[in-house]
């Protein structure tokens, strides 16, 4: 098992999960079709991904590379961390319990339940919901599975940035969702400074811009309406000093601007995001991020979990 966080480690993990994880495309587009100006833009479709987001790459990375107990595992998680877990472990037939807070989408409690696992609704947040799977995990020896601050799940989140950087080389910039970190925190790992890597976050979720304003991870809001993948109280003690050395800047997105990027979606390429799966894109349409003309940028497109109905009463709403 590996126990640092660097390139050979998330190439070393990548060999590992592959047989278990999809190679998810990505489609390159003008800026000038969101209405932006003349650069390229390459979308990462991990809404395609096994249970709907990147996170069963981090999922996969912890199940297979540690000895699995008889109670099998435990995470806590805003929606997609949970569906990850139980869709491996489902997989590889291990016992999973999974804690989410109220505030997780219908559609990430039915996944979770699709997939087997029993499942626990406790608290308003992730910050309710980590503490009550650590009180089980106590009480039942299973193996933790951390949505963000555990090695094997920085490096397998960071293989999204592997198969990018094979799908689209020489990328200027990666815009990068940040709620815990774990996927910037990896791909800025994968890169290594070789691109820009931008993290993206809700202005009522300001973790990492909290975080690298103190010097250190601190609590910040937990607030927008991408609170089920986007919202933990604070980012993780791991990736901080990846997100220090390699993180070039965090731009705030308001969820009016994340509203617009999943209608843009939608509208321009027929793709539905949840929230926190837009929030990359709404760095651009939001402005908070312009690219200078000719720039080769990457986006995540993070996570598809979400329903029709919510996401047309979202659009109706702009």
């Amino acid at each position: 098992m590996a126990s640092t966080i660097d390139r050979d480690s998330v190439d070393a993990t990548y060999a590992t999960i592959k047989p278990y994880v999809r190679v998810t495309p990505v489609v390159e587009v003008n800026g000038r079709d969101f209405g932006l100006s003349d650069f390229t833009l390459v979308l990462k479709m991990e809404q395609l991904q096994h249970s709907g987001s990147f996170k069963v790459r981090g999922a996969f990375a912890n199940l297979l590379s540690s000895k699995l107990p008889a109670a099998g595992v435990v995470a806590a998680s805003g929606g997609n961390h949970g569906a990850a877990v139980a869709y491996a472990a489902m997989r590889l037939g291990v016992r999973a319990k999974i804690f989410v807070p109220t505030v997780s989408s219908p559609s990430k409690i039915q996944r979770i339940r699709e997939y087997g696992a029993e499942l626990e609704v406790v608290g308003e947040r992730y910050a309710d919901a980590l503490a009550a799977s650590e009180a089980w995990l106590t009480k039942s020896g299973a193996l933790a599975v951390h949505a963000f601050d555990q090695v094997q799940t920085v490096l397998g989140q960071g293989t999204t940035g592997k198969e990018l950087s094979a799908q689209a080389p020489g990328l200027d910039t990666v815009l990068v969702p940040v709620g815990g970190g774990g996927l910037i925190g990896g791909i800025a790992s994968w890169y290594g400074g070789t691109a820009r890597v931008m993290g993206v976050e809700p202005q009522a979720a300001p973790t990492l811009a909290e975080a690298l304003k103190a010097g250190r991870p601190v609590d910040a809001e937990t607030g927008s309406i991408a609170a089920d993948s986007l919202a933990p109280r604070r980012v993780g003690e791991l990736m901080f000093p990846i997100a220090q050395a390699y993180v070039e800047k965090v731009v705030l997105v308001s969820d009016d601007d994340i509203r617009q990027a999943q209608a843009a979606l939608w509208e321009v390429l027929r793709l539905v995001a949840e929230p926190g799966g837009a929030a990359a894109l709404a760095g651009l349409l939001g402005g908070g991020y312009r690219p200078r003309d000719g720039e080769r940028v990457g986006v995540i497109i993070s996570g598809g979990n979400t329903t029709a109905v919510d996401f047309g009463e979202r659009v109706q709403a702009k």
